[in-house]
């Protein structure tokens, strides 16, 4: 990789992502999220929506990260989260390049265009995708927050359509992680941000096999 990875504005990372791609990616029904990692994406949301910073960290109210899993008959198993640090979105090395897309496609919202999107550091991308190569590991998926209700869409639970053009190409599931009510957070995945290929998230115990009850 030899430059930042671009994360919607409201989402995906537009790198390559680490260990195998199944072919059936784009068509599995459900991702099975383990209760423990459910837990980490919630509180990673919750503790940056409510203004809490761990060190290193870019001080802004919203909450982006990776998915790592495996495909497992038609589903996918979530078995790593990792929460990103570093947005590059202010550097004026990337920001051009970002605010033009925002600017053609965001609707306007109550965050400035020019604080919507995400640009991971190449550094947390690498150490991802080593994690990943190291368990076979696929790094599918990634997750963002949507806070600010919309009169149109109250909930926020879907992709927008910037989150559609950032994700497009990118063989990666989005999820949305409603946090307009932070006490009821609602999570949605969405291949390639789109909202016509969508797949249920199943909060289970633990690590299940497929077709088992959890």
């Amino acid at each position: 990789m030899t430059g930042p990875a671009a994360v919607s504005g409201d989402g995906s990372p537009r790198a390559g992502g680490a260990g195998p791609v199944h072919d059936g990616l784009d068509r599995v029904s459900e991702i099975l999220l383990p209760r423990p990692f459910y837990a980490a994406v919630v509180s990673h949301v919750v503790r940056k929506l409510t203004g809490h910073y761990v060190d290193g960290e870019t001080p802004e109210r919203k909450a982006f990260g990776m998915l790592a899993g495996r495909y497992r008959r038609g589903a996918v198993e979530v078995t790593a989260v990792f929460p990103l640090l570093c947005n590059l979105r202010r550097d004026a090395r990337y920001a051009a390049d970002m605010d033009e897309i925002v600017d053609r496609h965001a609707i306007p919202s109550q965050t400035p265009n020019e604080q919507r999107g995400w640009i991971a550091h190449p550094r947390e991308i690498l150490a991802i995708e080593d994690f990943c190569d190291t368990y076979a590991w696929s790094m599918f998926g990634n997750y963002h927050t949507h806070r600010v209700a919309w009169p149109d869409d109250p909930r926020r639970d879907t992709c927008t359509h910037l989150d559609r053009m950032l994700a497009a190409g990118s063989r990666q599931w989005t999820l949305i992680v409603s946090a307009v009510d932070l006490d009821r957070p609602i999570v949605r995945a969405f291949f390639e941000g789109d909202n016509d290929r969508e797949a249920a998230v199943r909060v289970v115990p633990g690590p299940v096999e497929i077709g088992t009850k959890g």
